[in-house]
């Protein structure tokens, strides 16, 4: 169970209008596409043996399936979200999720600002300026303590990237962030080290995207968050139609859908 509250961060993805769309794009994502990155979370988790001794900080959580795993192994955690919908997902699974003008504080009043781990698993795909969001996740780890940056892999690797350039087609002058641009090889090394953290390893993960069928991969990938300028501009049933025609190569014999993806993550060393 989680048991710490914190505060917002400067970092906002893209616009949304709050509505009985983005709200049931936010279920979506807790009820399909969330558990997508399950064998990420795990992998980090692992490496870094996550536990009771850990306090850990999601950073951009989502509807926090990341904090419920790492709960489930003792750890001590939070979350910040700034999407409404999402934050009361989280909130209904129990976590202390919070957006700006939270106040941390410990499970007994004790004051909390920074802990062990801070994680920064989605958030990067989405924020115009990823090295302010990655110096905001060092200045609320403690000294010794650790960062992870994750990003999907390089697109040669991904089979989704074709069904993402959708979204970049469609989103006309908003110009919806590049899922791939911190995909190259050495980047989040550099995002660290230019927020002060000293790059500790790092690792690559296969996470495909399955699904039942072709409908529940439409309602997967535009919960993803990546489509809301498209969907400003052209409207969910248009977006939606050439998600379905950029999907059909994935779909199986048995109607369901399979997409191979890796992602990757860096961990980082706050210094003493």
């Amino acid at each position: 169970m989680a048991s710490a509250q914190v505060t917002g961060t400067t970092a906002q993805r893209p616009h949304t209008d709050g509505g009985a769309g983005s709200r049931g794009r936010a279920r979506d994502w807790a009820e399909i596409q969330e558990r997508m990155l399950v064998p990420l979370y795990q992998a980090v988790y692992r490496r870094l043996e996550v536990g009771p001794a850990t306090s850990l900080l999601g950073l951009g959580c989502r509807s926090g399936l990341a904090l419920l795993l790492a709960a489930e192994r003792g750890a001590q955690v939070a979350g910040l979200e700034p999407e409404e919908e999402l934050r009361e997902l989280a909130e209904g699974r129990h976590l202390r999720v919070a957006a700006a003008g939270g106040i941390d504080r410990s499970e007994q009043g004790v004051p909390r600002s920074a802990y062990s781990l801070v994680t920064v698993f989605e958030q990067l795909t989405y924020v115009r300026d990823p090295a302010r969001l990655v110096v905001e996740a060092a200045g609320r780890t403690l000294q010794g303590g650790q960062v992870v940056l994750a990003s999907w892999g390089p697109p040669e690797r991904c089979e989704s990237a074709s069904v993402l350039e959708v979204a970049r087609r469609r989103s006309g002058r908003a110009q919806t962030p590049d899922p791939f641009a911190l995909s190259a090889p050495g980047v989040l090394e550099l995002l660290c080290a230019g927020a002060g953290l000293r790059p500790a390893g790092s690792g690559r993960v296969s996470c495909p995207f399955a699904y039942p069928e072709l409908d529940s991969a439409v309602r997967g990938m535009l919960a993803t968050g990546l489509y809301e300028a498209a969907i400003e501009e052209w409207g969910p049933a248009l977006v939606a139609k050439e998600l379905e025609e950029a999907l059909h190569p994935y779909v199986q014999p048995d109607a369901s859908v399979r997409m191979a993806n890796v992602f990757r993550y860096v961990v980082a060393d706050q210094p003493r």
